[in-house]
């Protein structure tokens, strides 16, 4: 009896430890990350090459998330695959053969890590590309085609990307930034990988329940910043959404205004595993973006070029900083429209070198900038500046002036008060050290005038004052003048009086319903 009861301890121990052991050696989930990200004005002439996306993959892709280092929680709690994520600067519509590119060696890296748990689609979602409608949605339907449906997806994008019933069915948790100007993206990036990485190691799966709610309106990041309202308390709304028993994350996406396709308009998602919780937090958000349409506006005093110069030059405030709207590279805009600066080149007041100082950021001219290596600083240099994309609205510009810097890609050339800085190529300035760094003094100048829209945290941190300029572009304001043939009309603002929609809440399937299995 006693020999019995001896053995049958052993193999209850064996038991008990085995199965210890085997939960031990349970592999980590893999997880991959891929996707492109640009922002594509379509009413722009320029277009998007090969050569302005900046293609992070493998390790150095890994590397650009530090909450998935080798010491880190998430990156110790599972394999990551990284295969590649490509980037530029917003601009013209893609070439399709550009765009081919990218996700044909994107969706082969994929291949070569196979097979996934769960993938990360990182994204912008307002690229447009020639001859395709919804590029994010065909790219996720083709990274689906290869990982199979099984594997969670997790989409992180920004709040003016544009959100398709496509790519709503294949993203089972989706995300986008909370703040505009974006000083949460990587909060909020890591906040979507957070919640794959959740649903994943928990065992919880892809969260029941998405619904999608289609809110038409139409309006740009200059009208809607979350600084203030009321798009500060719209955003505001979400945290404590996000909070409730059974929801995951909730996003409101205000869409990107200056992109003619039918996807283009305000998007509401709730994603979680409580489907009356869900549903009815997607209606209520909904129902708040579309009863505040009318109260969003410019964040600063908008007018004419003209009347913003004139207030520049009778303030006493320094730095005054004007917004040249219209050709905002970090728009879509070309960043080579010459129109505000051929009018500030004619105005008498900047004329003098004792006249007030103004720097203008900025114009491409590589001919002036190889003019202006040959005249050295403290030479005089002179050449064709801008236009070289965008042309429809002025055509290229004489510059001619002192050379106050040279280097390999910018150039400063003053001509009687003004400092333009010139570059080899399309580009837009964000930070004060990016100016300091060729010798101008922002902070000690009369006049700023950047190709924005709202103003990026450097310089609306530094601005003394501040005023938005009407100017020409591919990122105009005037919405309602432009050629929208595509989107779904009606649409706020093109159609002021339109009836009120009914916000209906659409529950949208799984990828992994697809087939009915």
């Amino acid at each position: 009896m006693k020999n019995l009861f001896s053995l049958l301890t052993f193999c209850l121990l064996t038991i008990l430890f085995g199965n210890e052991a085997v939960a031990q050696q349970k592999p980590l989930p893999r997880i991959g990350i891929g996707g492109i990200s640009i922002e594509c004005s379509t009413f722009s002439p320029a277009v998007t090459p090969l050569d302005a996306f900046n293609q992070l993959e493998g390790k150095a892709l890994l590397n650009s998330y530090p909450y998935l280092s080798p010491d880190s929680a998430m990156g110790k709690g599972a394999v990551w695959l990284p295969a590649m994520v490509s980037s530029a600067t917003p601009g013209g519509i893609v070439t399709r053969e550009t765009y081919e590119t990218l996700v044909g060696k994107t969706l082969e890296l994929i291949k070569a890590n196979m097979p996934y748990d769960a993938f990360f689609y990182h994204i912008h979602g307002a690229m447009s590309v020639v001859g395709l409608d919804d590029p994010e949605g065909d790219f996720i339907e083709r990274i689906r085609g290869i990982i199979g449906n099984d594997p969670i997806i997790s989409t992180s994008m920004d709040l003016h990307g544009n959100v398709s019933l496509r790519l709503a069915e294949y993203s089972d948790l989706i995300t986008c930034y909370r703040m505009a100007p974006h000083e949460d993206a990587a909060i909020s990036t890591r906040r979507a990988v957070a919640n794959l990485y959740d649903r994943v190691t928990s065992g919880k799966g892809r969260p029941a329940y998405k619904a999608w709610v289609a809110v038409p309106v139409l309006l740009p990041g200059e009208r809607t910043s979350t600084r203030v309202e009321p798009g500060k308390s719209l955003y505001a709304m979400i945290p404590g959404i996000e909070a409730l028993p059974g929801v995951v994350d909730a996003a409101i996406w205000i869409s990107y205004a200056w992109a003619d396709e039918p996807r283009n308009q305000g998007i509401v998602m709730v994603v979680g595993d409580d489907k009356e919780q869900v549903g009815t937090s997607a209606k209520a958000i909904a129902e708040k973006f579309w009863s505040v349409r009318r109260q969003f506006d410019f964040e600063a005093p908008t007018r004419s070029l003209s009347e913003c110069l004139d207030a520049a030059v009778a303030s006493k405030k320094k730095p005054f900083f004007i917004s040249d709207m219209g050709d905002n590279p970090t728009g879509g805009g070309a960043g080579d429209v010459t129109w505000t600066l051929a009018r500030l080149l004619q105005r008498p007041e900047f004329k003098t070198p004792n006249g007030k100082t103004v720097i203008y950021a900025s114009i491409p001219g590589p001919e002036m900038i190889a003019a202006a290596k040959n005249a050295g600083v403290g030479g005089h240099a002179e050449a064709m500046v801008g236009a070289i994309e965008d042309n429809r609205f002025e055509g290229p510009v004489k510059l001619s002036g002192t050379v106050m810097y040279t280097g390999e890609q910018e150039a400063v050339i003053k001509t009687g008060s003004i400092y333009v800085i010139v570059t080899q190529s399309r580009a837009a300035y964000h930070y004060e050290k990016d100016m300091t760094a060729i010798g101008l003094k922002p902070r000690e100048a009369d006049i700023v005038i950047v190709k924005q829209g709202y103003l990026v945290p450097d310089w609306y941190n530094m601005q003394a004052d501040w005023m938005m300029a009407h100017t020409r572009g591919g990122v105009d304001q005037d919405l309602v003048n432009l050629p929208y043939k595509r989107i779904v009309r009606p649409m706020y603002p093109l159609d002021p009086d339109m009836p009120d929609p009914e916000l209906n809440v659409i529950f949208v399937p799984s990828a992994k319903y697809r087939y009915g299995r």
